[in-house]
């Protein structure tokens, strides 16, 4: 049955690519605010104003091959207790594609944070575009795939060849 599910998935993304996974999230976070990733780059980058805290929710040998700057890992399945912020403060949530951030600012919006958004596309978007990712203080240009088929998301030249 796992088998079928990955066929499927990896046939949708063939076909359909970045609009299905979009709209998967949409469609299964629809209360979660999104951030695009031009949005995000102003925010920071605007120096008059404090940068949201950026909240990393994928594994730790997904987050050693590479990360935004700056940001905070935390496990795909924490709870919201383990996010020790002010519930106003300004929280951007990432992962590969956005489906495991959007699961993890839900859960932060249920305990009663108000200024959570997802970044529409994660770091595999935010690669891409060619935006600026690093590991620890130094700026690479390659994401861990997550896997194969999630992987495909990815452009040949920021795809990380193997997992760490």
């Amino acid at each position: 049955m796992k088998l079928l599910a990955a066929v499927i998935i990896a046939s949708a993304l063939a076909d359909l690519g970045w609009g299905f996974v979009d709209a998967k999230i949409r469609r299964e976070f629809p209360e979660v605010k999104r951030i695009s990733t031009d949005e995000l780059a102003r925010k920071i980058d605007n120096h008059k104003q404090t940068p949201p805290v950026l909240l990393d929710v994928r594994t730790q040998p997904e987050f050693d091959v590479s990360h935004l700057r700056n940001a905070q890992r935390v496990e795909p399945d924490s709870a919201a207790s383990s996010i020790d912020l002010p519930k106003d403060r300004a929280i951007v949530t990432y992962c590969s594609v956005g489906y495991r951030s959007g699961k993890l600012a839900q859960r932060l919006m249920k305990a009663g944070y108000t200024n959570v958004t997802n970044l529409e596309g994660s770091i595999f978007r935010w690669a891409n575009e060619d935006r600026p990712i690093y590991r620890g203080n130094e700026r690479v240009i390659k994401v861990h795939p997550y896997n194969g088929v999630w992987g495909k998301l990815l452009d040949p030249a920021h795809r990380a060849s193997a997992a760490k």
